[in-house]
């Protein structure tokens, strides 16, 4: 799959095109999970090119991403995010590109925000029609509705004993928070695949598309199944329907050193750029 190929630039012009299309994807989840939750509390405010989010409590799209693509935001502007996110008890968390440039750092730490984490974004461009790989006894189809909650079995199974490769993580989420999550990126246009390994479901994985780009929201293969090609299936799978739809860049975010970054760079993606995690408590 690496043959011939060229690494691909990063430059900011692609940086704020995947980090738009984020904004759009937590935008569009946050906004499900409160449809889903009527009458709770919740919001998304637009910032400077990106968006701040809360979804509900202890929600993986509490957040602000994509920002500093749109110019440094202003103190106001922060202001009103912070004022919102302490309304809920919840922390502010921004997941900054460092190619978003240096000024909006500077001005996060100067208003409080701490460094916690790290996490990587990698990318390849998808040129021609990527092959799809099958190992033997693998197969992997789009996941429909009618099997929604054995998919979700699978999926929070594998979230539940990750590999430990790498740096840790910053954050954990309980099983149930996992899966109303991936409820609410299947209402946000996220697309399912299933990995059937010997005719029993072993993986699942999910991509999502907006400005050209295939967004890999998640990948997970259940222990008993692992070092078997399913992670690499679902992977190739992707990809060529990603292509189909006309999709030119794939991207992933994984935890840096990980063993799925590791396994993504030798499916042909390269490392773009590293988000700063930082984190202002109410």
């Amino acid at each position: 799959m690496n043959a011939g190929r060229s690494p691909l630039f990063c430059d900011t012009a692609l940086a704020g095109r995947i980090e738009r299309a984020e904004a759009q994807l937590i935008a569009r989840a946050s906004e499900a999970a409160r449809r889903r939750r009527a009458g709770a509390a919740g919001f998304v405010i637009p910032v400077a090119g990106g968006v701040a989010s809360f979804a509900a409590e202890g929600s993986p799209f509490n957040k602000v991403a994509g920002l500093g693509f749109g110019g440094v935001p202003g103190a106001a502007a922060l202001g009103e995010i912070e004022r919102a996110f302490a309304a809920c008890g919840a922390p502010v968390q921004i997941e900054l590109a460092h190619l978003a440039g240096p000024a909006t750092g500077a001005l996060l730490t100067e208003r409080g925000y701490r460094l916690v984490s790290f996490e990587n974004v990698l990318g390849r461009a998808i040129d021609g029609e990527p092959g799809r790989i099958t190992p033997p006894g693998v197969e992997v189809r789009p996941s429909g509705d009618e099997e929604l909650e054995l998919w979700l079995d699978v999926v929070a199974d594998a979230v539940a004993h990750p590999d430990t490769q790498g740096v840790p993580s910053h954050e954990e989420f309980p099983r149930e928070v996992i899966e109303a999550a991936e409820r609410d990126f299947a209402a946000a246009g996220v697309l399912r695949y299933a990995a059937l390994r010997d005719g029993v479901i072993a993986g699942g994985a999910s991509f999502h598309m907006a400005e050209g780009i295939a967004q890999l929201t998640g990948a997970a293969t259940a222990p008993a199944h692992r070092r078997r090609g399913v992670q690499t299936a679902m992977l190739s799978a992707r990809l060529a329907d990603a292509a189909a739809a006309g999709c030119d860049i794939a991207v992933v975010t994984t935890q840096p050193g990980s063993k799925s970054q590791q396994n993504v760079q030798r499916q042909g993606f390269d490392l773009l750029y590293t988000r700063a995690i930082l984190v202002k408590q109410p």
